[in-house]
């Protein structure tokens, strides 16, 4: 055996281990995202999302864990069979999904200001109609979601929420809050804290009930709410992440790069000769 076949079976059993990995991670998140689809109620308590949150988060896993699976079992077999035409369809794959990749790179660099302002602009409608429609909460829900896992409230100050409808209807001129900018870090007691979240908690809840009904849960804009906008606070996050955020795009599109080089470059040298559909 010459030191080319050495080479081409080297790389294709090292594509075919590879993919194989993959194919299994595939299909842990795929049955990952579908158990927090049919368990919702469980994961709902566990981690404190929304169940629109949770609903998002599962078929996202879902769908990453079907392309995983996809694109893998492509290359395993393309691979270990040697098909051109399976080695070639995978190069397109990834190529496609790497072009797709620099391409949203380039728009977020490009049109950061455009992003920002259409950002900015959605956040600050979410906020005017917070519960404009009872029937209708998912936003809201999202955006309790968002507000409590980054410590803050409002988009730009809590001020934001000050000429909300649904919550400063009321004419003693206090102003309201949704619980959801409470500090939790700022309670007194356990019997506070029960107090203050309990109808968002139970809002929460009563998805599962077909008596469900919107309960609006809002306090008192007072020195226990966050004080920090949710825009800031999502500066700081991607700040403090960004190093890591780059290095995980960074990989992926370098192991992108390795596995398309691999296969076009076996792709390319295969036997010609010889059919490998004769096998079967």
């Amino acid at each position: 055996m010459s030191a080319q076949d050495n080479c081409l079976s080297l790389i294709k059993y090292f594509l075919f281990v590879f993919n194989l990995f993959f194919f299994v991670l595939g299909s842990l998140i795929f049955c990952f995202g579908v158990w927090i689809l049919i368990d919702k109620t469980s994961f709902v308590s566990f981690v404190g999302m929304s169940f629109l949150a949770l609903q998002i988060w599962s078929k996202v896993l879902a769908v990453s864990g079907v392309i995983t699976m996809g694109v893998a079992l492509l290359g395993c077999l393309g691979a270990l069979k040697e098909f051109r035409c399976l080695l070639g369809l995978y190069f397109g794959i990834l190529l496609l999904l790497f072009a797709i990749q620099i391409t949203l790179g380039i728009l977020i660099s490009t049109q950061r200001v455009l992003l920002e302002r259409k950002v900015n602009e959605t956040a600050i409608k979410t906020i005017q109609n917070y519960y404009k429609d009872p029937k209708n909460t998912e936003a809201e829900e999202n955006w309790d979601y968002v507000q409590f896992q980054l410590s803050c409230c409002g988009w730009n100050s809590p001020q934001d929420w000050f000429g909300v409808p649904s919550l400063n209807s009321n004419q003693s001129g206090e102003h309201r809050v949704p619980c959801s900018c409470y500090n939790i870090s700022a309670v007194n007691s356990s019997a506070d804290l029960h107090s203050i979240l309990t109808p968002q908690l139970s809002r929460l809840g009563a998805r599962t009930s077909p008596r469900y009904s919107a309960d609006l849960c809002s306090i008192a804009a007072d020195q226990r709410i966050y004080q920090e906008g949710c825009a800031r606070s999502l500066q700081k996050w991607l700040y403090n992440n960004l190093i890591s955020i780059v290095g995980i795009c960074l990989g992926i599109g370098l192991l992108e790069l390795s596995f398309m080089t691999l296969s076009i470059f076996l792709c390319r040298n295969l036997d010609q000769v010889y059919d490998r559909l004769s096998r079967y």
